[in-house]
């Protein structure tokens, strides 16, 4: 590895799981995508200043449309988005489904920053997961995902509100990453003091992990567990 990609590495890649998105550096050099199991495709379309822009200055409003293509069980996800400041969507386009492959388009908040693949509760049909991020205030993620029922059709994957584990979500300002790992859906965030004056975090991180179940009305992500470090 070279040294500017081990730097993009180090900034672009939270979860040290040896996953890695297409991204660009601070210095303008292009990121390998480091991929562990799967066959992943990755194309983003994503300007340097856009990037700065997102993470560096959260008050400059730009970002470039993202676009990823990425492969896992012999089923291919087309992953794309406008990232529209406003109104923002997402566009899941399947391929290799035995019934059907029409594409699906559901609103996101934020913008659109990288999808994985992956099969957490190893059903033998994949799963897309698709991240989005505000790009000012807070920076507070959004999850979009779709489950490949049995390689037949896609359907939507639902998650809980955070704020819907009242104990847990204490502390929590935005500042959250998701990635797949070993099994489980992981979302990680920087706990913030309960008195809102104060606007750094405690230097403590917390943790939800996350299965896939299948529920009365489709797949939902059930919190499994909750670490802090």
């Amino acid at each position: 590895m070279k040294p500017e990609e081990t730097a993009c590495f180090e900034r672009h890649l939270p979860f040290n799981y040896g996953v890695v998105v297409t991204a660009i550096n601070l210095s303008g050099t292009r990121c390998v995508s480091y991929l562990s199991q799967r066959q992943t495709k990755t194309s983003m379309k994503t300007s340097l200043f856009a990037l700065a822009a997102l993470f560096l200055f959260p008050s400059v409003q730009a970002a470039t449309a993202f676009e990823t293509t990425q492969t896992l069980q012999g089923i291919t996800f087309k992953v794309t988005s406008p990232n529209a400041l406003k109104a923002n969507s997402v566009t899941v386009t399947p391929t290799s489904l035995e019934i059907d492959n029409s594409l699906i388009t559901v609103e996101t908040s934020g913008i659109v920053i990288g999808a994985e693949v992956g099969d957490i509760n190893a059903d033998g049909s994949p799963e897309i997961y698709i991240y989005s991020v505000e790009s000012a205030g807070d920076k507070r993620a959004t999850l979009v995902a779709f489950s490949a029922n049995r390689k037949k059709s896609l359907s939507q994957i639902y998650l809980p509100a955070l704020e819907d584990d009242a104990k847990n979500a204490k502390g929590y300002r935005g500042r959250d990453e998701f990635a797949v790992v070993e099994g489980i859906i992981a979302r990680r965030f920087p706990i913030f003091p309960e008195d809102r004056s104060k606007t750094e975090p405690t230097g403590k991180m917390r943790q939800f992990q996350y299965k896939l179940v299948a529920g009365e009305a489709g797949w939902r992500l059930k919190p499994d567990k909750v670490i802090e470090f």
